[in-house]
């Protein structure tokens, strides 16, 4: 009731051997934290915040005018609702490496599992468009080694992403890969991979573990996780997708409401009442205040 049972130390030394277990770990992406509590009912092993979503669900494109302040606050919000561990986009750190070293320890405040920061210029853009650009080597590898340097709980998981394959080639992102390593990152994550050919040969550059991104229309090819698993690839996040269902199925449903003049044609695509109050855990409640939990269904 209120918050999750487990504190967050808890939640990353878990997230952390979970990582080095030699499984897929599945990271669907919350919108929010409801959407947080459906992914852990379903049996996922965590959660992630993409900052997509965050801009986007604030009415902002995805090109770096979010805050560490927003970010810290949904993540906040998001971790507080689950057992699982949560890993966080933190874009370029929000500015200096000096920044990146804040943003992790307000992460950390926040209760998160981990984090991760990519190298691209600031302000960044979607790591699926065109036209994106990445600092040079050693501003990147700063912003790694002061994240690292920052964090007070050592199980606090530290994520380096380079957008270098897109700018560079592949030859540079493996060379920048093994500097994160490194510089301490503790897990991988090259963006805008083609397919699973590009995982194999970065597994082959690096002995950390290395995330997959999966998000739909874009330079990825959306690899199944025996897949994934197979090309030596530890996590795999889903970033965007629940929020482009639940926004297709908004649209759906107003489209038909204007229509039709009313939503009963839409009542069997609907969560129901019972089950919304079964995921809050009203009888949870209950336990603490007989007078909250009155309702019948």
């Amino acid at each position: 009731m209120l918050h999750a049972a487990p504190p967050a130390a808890e939640k990353r030394t878990g997230f952390r051997e979970a990582l080095n277990s030699g499984r897929l770990l599945r990271l669907p992406g919350a919108f929010n934290p409801l959407s947080a509590k459906l992914i852990e009912r379903r049996g996922f092993d965590g959660v992630y915040l993409s900052g997509a979503v965050l801009s986007a669900d604030l009415g902002l494109p995805d090109i770096g005018l979010t805050t560490v302040t927003e970010v810290a606050g949904r993540a906040q919000q998001i971790s507080r609702v689950t057992a699982l561990p949560t890993l966080v986009d933190a874009d370029t750190g929000f500015g200096e490496p000096m920044n990146a070293a804040r943003t992790v320890q307000l992460l950390e405040d926040a209760g998160v599992a981990g984090m991760h920061l990519e190298d691209q210029v600031n302000p960044k853009r979607c790591g699926h468009l065109d036209g994106k650009d990445v600092v040079d080597r050693e501003t990147a590898v700063k912003r790694i080694k002061a994240a690292v340097g920052a964090r007070r709980d050592p199980s606090f998981v530290i994520a380096a992403r380079t957008d270098a394959k897109a700018v560079h080639g592949m030859d540079e992102a493996i060379i920048r890969a093994k500097e994160f390593a490194d510089a301490g990152a503790d897990l991988l994550f090259p963006e805008a991979m083609a397919d699973a050919a590009d995982f194999e040969k970065l597994r082959k550059a690096v002995d950390i573990p290395i995330l997959a991104n999966m998000t739909e229309f874009g330079k990825s090819e959306l690899l199944d996780a025996e897949t994934l698993e197979s090309a030596g690839v530890n996590v795999v996040i889903y970033p965007v997708t629940l929020l482009r269902l639940a926004m297709h199925a908004a649209e759906t449903g107003l489209r038909t409401i204007a229509e039709e003049g009313s939503q009963v044609s839409l009542l069997e695509q609907m969560q129901h009442r019972r089950d919304l109050y079964d995921l809050l855990d009203y009888s949870e409640y209950n336990a603490f205040d007989e007078n909250v939990f009155t309702f019948r269904v």
